[in-house]
């Protein structure tokens, strides 16, 4: 995974503030689960620091990232 784009709030027209994040390579990352908001076809939406959200991009597919949670429990829809 690789962190793509950070939404550290919203501006006074409820518009999501983003900052873009041009990471070369993909890194393995470990994050726990309730940190996990929503998976879609090319990123997952995770909660960080300071009520900040992060889409991670990922290089496998969808159906790969459903069965990892999955096995470790998580009921996915």
């Amino acid at each position: 995974m690789k962190t793509a784009i950070i939404v550290h709030g919203y501006d006074d027209n409820h518009k999501e503030i983003t900052e873009t994040v041009n990471e070369e390579q993909y890194v393995t990352k470990l994050v726990a689960i309730e940190r996990l908001q929503s998976v879609s076809e090319q990123y997952l939406l995770v909660t960080g620091s300071h009520g900040r959200m992060m889409y991670w991009e990922y290089d496998e597919s969808i159906d790969s990232i459903r069965q990892k949670l999955e096995k470790v429990g998580v009921r996915v829809a």
